[in-house]
C-alpha cells in the first residue's frame, strides 16, 4: 500500500502545463523561455475522501525543467514543457520496535513526462482576447517499472488536452485577468478530466505579482485497475491557489518564485509546492 501512495504529488506538480501567455499568443518570432526548479516534500496526504492523513515515510519530488513559448505567426504559438531532470525520493523509515530493522531511504532520477502544445489566437487585438490550445502529454518519464521502490517520474499514458483561454488587459491600468477551461482525455484506463482556472496579475514597474487558482475534476470514467498506480494516481481532484512573484532584472531577463497548495483535494500530497526560475523574453 505504501508503494501505491508514493509521490501522488507528481501529477499535481507537472501534469498540467502552465500557459504563460493566457489568451495572448506570442507575436511572430517572439518568445518566452524559462528554466526552473520545483520541489515538494511531504509526510501528509489527502486521501480519496479528502481527509488529510499521515504518510510515513515522507516523499518528495524535484524537477528541473524548461518551458518555452515561441510565435511562429502572430496567431500561432508553439509551447513545450520539458522536465529534463526529475528526482523522486522517500526518506528513511525507523521503527520504534526492538528487532525491527530500519527501512532505508531511496531516490530515483530520470527524465520526466513532457508536454508539447500549439496555441491559436481565435480573437486577437480585441478588448477580450481568446485562444485555443491543443496539448499532447508525452510519456517520457519512468512509470516505476524499473526500480523496486516504485518511485515514478511519469504515468506511462499519452493524454490530449483541449484548452480555451480568455484574457483582458485593463491598460492603462496596470493589471490583467485571465480564465481558462479545458478537457483532458487520458489513455491507459485513466479517467478523463475537466479543468478550470483564473488569474490576476499586476505590473508594478519591475515587480509582477500574479495570483492564480486552478481546479481539476475527474469524470470517474476510468478502469478500476488503475485507481492506485503509484505516482500518477487516477481520479485526482483539487482546488489549488498559487502565488507567483516575478521581477524584471533587465528588459528581457527576469527571475520568479512561486508557491502553490491544494484545498478540498483528494489523492495528492498535503504540502505546498515551491518553484524558482529565471526567464527570458524575446
Amino acid at each position: 500500500m505504501k508503494k501505491h501512495l508514493i509521490l501522488i504529488l507528481i501529477y499535481f506538480t507537472v501534469a498540467s502545463i502552465a500557459i504563460a501567455g493566457g489568451g495572448w499568443p506570442q507575436p511572430k518570432n517572439k518568445g518566452y523561455f524559462k528554466l526552473s526548479q520545483s520541489y515538494i516534500l511531504s509526510s501528509r496526504i489527502f486521501d480519496g475522501n479528502g481527509n488529510v492523513i499521515d504518510l510515513t515515510p515522507s516523499y518528495g519530488y524535484f524537477a528541473t525543467s524548461f518551458y518555452g513559448e515561441y510565435g511562429f505567426t502572430d496567431r500561432l504559438t508553439g509551447i513545450i514543457y520539458m522536465p529534463f531532470f526529475a528526482r523522486a525520493t522517500k526518506t528513511e523509515l525507523q521503527y520504534n520496535q526492538p528487532g525491527v530493522p530500519t527501512e532505508p531511504g531511496a531516490a530515483f532520477n530520470s527524465f520526466g513526462d513532457t508536454d508539447i502544445a500549439i496555441k491559436y489566437g481565435l480573437l486577437v487585438n480585441k478588448p477580450i482576447v481568446v485562444s485555443a490550445t491543443i496539448l499532447f502529454g508525452l510519456p517520457f518519464g519512468d512509470n516505476g517499472a524499473t526500480n523496486a521502490n516504485a518511485l515514478q517520474t511519469g504515468d506511462g499514458e499519452f493524454n490530449q488536452m483541449l484548452r480555451v483561454d480568455a484574457s483582458h488587459s485593463f491598460y492603462p491600468k496596470k493589471f490583467y485577468v485571465s480564465a481558462y477551461a479545458a478537457f483532458n482525455n487520458r489513455t491507459k484506463g485513466f479517467s478523463d478530466e475537466v479543468r478550470f482556472g483564473a488569474e490576476i496579475g499586476w505590473t508594478l514597474k519591475k515587480f509582477i505579482p500574479i495570483l492564480k487558482v486552478s481546479t481539476v475534476h475527474s469524470l470517474f470514467n476510468g478502469d478500476v485497475g488503475v485507481v492506485q498506480n503509484g505516482v500518477f494516481s487516477n481520479n485526482i481532484e483539487y482546488i489549488s491557489p498559487a502565488l507567483e512573484l516575478n521581477y524584471q532584472l533587465t528588459e528581457k531577463v527576469g527571475i520568479s518564485g512561486s508557491m502553490a497548495t491544494a484545498l478540498a483535494a483528494s489523492n495528492i500530497l498535503a504540502s505546498p509546492n515551491f518553484g524558482l526560475g529565471v526567464y527570458l523574453k524575446l
